[in-house]
C-alpha cells in the first residue's frame, strides 16, 4: 500500500514530530510495507481459529499469574516518592503540547 507525503505528514502531526523531507519519503516505504504486510494477514481465513481470552490456564502447573488479595492503595507521598519532580500529591512532567 502506498502512502503519500500528505498521509505522513498528517501523522506525524498528530504525533507532535517534525520530520524532514528524507524522514517523510523513509516512513511512507517504511509505513506502506507495513501496512501491506497486514493486508496481508487480514486475507488469511480465521474463521476456525477459536478465539483465545487468556494465554496461561488456572490449571497449568506453570502458570505465572498470582492470587489477588486486597490490601491498602499506595499513598499520594508513596507514589511520587521516586518521581523525578513532584508537587502537591502529583507528578510534574515537561510540557510537550505547545499548539
Amino acid at each position: 500500500m502506498k502512502l503519500t507525503d500528505t498521509e505522513v505528514r498528517y501523522v506525524a502531526g498528530l504525533a507532535n514530530l517534525r520530520l524532514s523531507d528524507e524522514e517523510v519519503s523513509r516512513m511512507a516505504h517504511d509505513l506502506g510495507e507495513i501496512l501491506t504486510h497486514i493486508e496481508q494477514l487480514n486475507e488469511l481465513d480465521t474463521s476456525s481459529v477459536e478465539p483465545m481470552a487468556q494465554v496461561l490456564y488456572p490449571a497449568d502447573e506453570a502458570a505465572t499469574l498470582r492470587e489477588d488479595f486486597p490490601r491498602a492503595p499506595l499513598t499520594n507521598a508513596e507514589a511520587t516518592a521516586n518521581a523525578p519532580a513532584s508537587g502537591a500529591g502529583y507528578f510534574k512532567v515537561p510540557r510537550v503540547i505547545e499548539r
